[in-house]
């Protein structure tokens, strides 16, 4: 079924356009808090933001909403996404709402839904919410309109919570850390739980002003955080993105280490000391091939899926695999937490950093990557993957790679663009590639 609303993960858009405007955020809350109302208890929901200006605006937005509808707020302002779904559920609430976009500049937001077990929710909850979002949805008697409540200690019990999956035995003493919160929702649990076990931290991106979110800092720009640490002589560097659900690692060279090279280092961490379920771990088709290579020598498989740490995890569930991620450093540990957390991966690579006792350089460096190219190609409408010139251009590559490399061409669940990764042995082939098929589809989407 399509979807009017909903993409790869929640609801996404400029800021007051159609799909993300204040009216839309209430229509969201009277849909989802209607459709979440089940049994006789008194129902509610959590909702954590991240720094975007637009954030206090969706906020009050959703707060009418779903008061209207006879649903209880608990607000923890500024929060990581994974902190949001926690509690959700250590809350026993109902559903969890988390306003952010994510990596996207501060111009766009988003709103992503949790059920009450943390997770976000199936195609069947997001399908029924969005028939309610364009239905009529009732209200509730002026007896039984929600409240909203502010609780200052959820900073507090989210990391707790983060510190407590770090090995009880060890600590992060003498190790100097650069943290880059990307001036987003972890500017300040992140810093604070690392020094809380010890580390010497250095803190970058901690001081957001609505519209600095993941403006070259954080995951997505790492360039800062390469020069910091280098400067600060730092051990290693922990980039998290606006909303903290991945993570990006920096070597204390400077070099960048990204989910591919993290998911392996886990993976083989946890294989070593027998907690890796499932025989290996999964990821999307966007994992180097090298990854995949680097798993099979030792034994491990990878299975991947569509793009999207969503699909990660229900493949995680369905399988019974407890490690999982994309390349962009979205890493599911599920032993722990019901989505991508990047300060508790960040966490897991520190401690395999300590057990090894040797640089972030030698640790984390797992496989030579494939030479892989993604570009992306920006339109303004239509299905230009569709085109039969596109289609011809597409299968001269394939054949060309003969099996020994791998094609992606996909459009984003985001952005209007449509991706074009290409992978193979022969780095100058693979750029001839994308080359050639980014021309073809910008010339059939006009």
């Amino acid at each position: 079924m399509a979807r009017k609303y909903f993409g790869t993960d929640g609801i996404r858009g400029a800021t007051n356009s159609p799909v993300m405007s204040a009216e839309m955020a209430m229509k969201v809350g009277m849909a989802a808090g209607a459709h979440f109302q089940r049994g006789d208890h008194r129902h509610r929901v959590v909702i954590g933001k991240d720094t975007r200006l637009s954030g206090y605006m969706l906020e009050n937005a959703l707060v009418a909403g779903f008061t209207s509808v006879g649903m209880d707020v608990v607000l923890v302002g500024p929060m990581p996404t994974p902190a949001v779904a926690m509690l959700t559920h250590s809350m026993r609430a109902d559903m969890g709402v988390m306003i952010s976009a994510s990596h996207n500049p501060y111009a766009d937001n988003g709103i992503k839904l949790f059920g009450p077990d943390g997770y976000k929710l199936s195609d069947a909850d997001e399908e029924a919410i969005e028939a309610l979002i364009d239905g009529d949805v009732p209200l509730a008697p002026s007896e039984h309109i929600g409240r909203a409540k502010r609780i200052d200690d959820a900073k507090g019990r989210y990391i707790h919570f983060a510190k407590s999956t770090f090995p009880q035995d060890m600590r992060l003493d003498g190790m100097k850390i650069v943290v880059d919160c990307a001036n987003g929702a972890a500017y300040q649990v992140a810093p604070s739980a690392l020094w809380e076990l010890g580390a010497d931290v250095v803190a970058i991106g901690v001081n957001p002003n609505g519209k600095n979110i993941n403006h070259k800092v954080g995951s997505t720009a790492p360039e800062t955080l390469c020069e910091t640490v280098v400067a600060s002589g730092a051990a290693i560097g922990i980039a998290l993105d606006g909303d903290a659900d991945r993570l990006i690692v920096v070597d204390e060279n400077g070099k960048v280490v990204d989910g591919d090279q993290l998911m392996a280092t886990i993976a083989s961490g946890w294989a070593r000391d027998g907690r890796l379920s499932g025989g290996g771990l999964v990821a999307t088709v966007m994992s180097n091939l090298g990854l995949e290579r680097h798993l099979s020598a030792q034994g491990l498989g990878l299975i991947r899926t569509k793009v999207g740490d969503r699909h990660v995890l229900e493949k995680m569930r369905a399988s019974g695999y407890n490690v999982g991620g994309e390349q962009s450093g979205h890493i599911i540990l599920s032993d722990y937490a019901t989505t991508g957390d990047g300060l508790v991966a960040g966490l897991q690579v520190l401690a395999e950093l300590q057990r090894a006792g040797a640089p972030a350089s030698e640790v984390l460096h797992r496989f030579d990557p494939l030479p892989q190219l993604l570009k992306n190609v920006r339109f303004a409408g239509g299905k230009p993957l569709e085109a039969e010139s596109v289609k011809a251009v597409i299968a001269e590559a394939e054949a060309e790679l003969d099996g020994k490399g791998r094609l992606v061409i996909r459009p984003s669940g985001t952005e209007p663009v449509i991706r074009v990764m290409a992978e193979g042995d022969d780095k100058g082939q693979v750029e001839r590639m994308v080359d050639r098929i980014c021309d073809a589809v910008r010339v059939a989407a006009g």
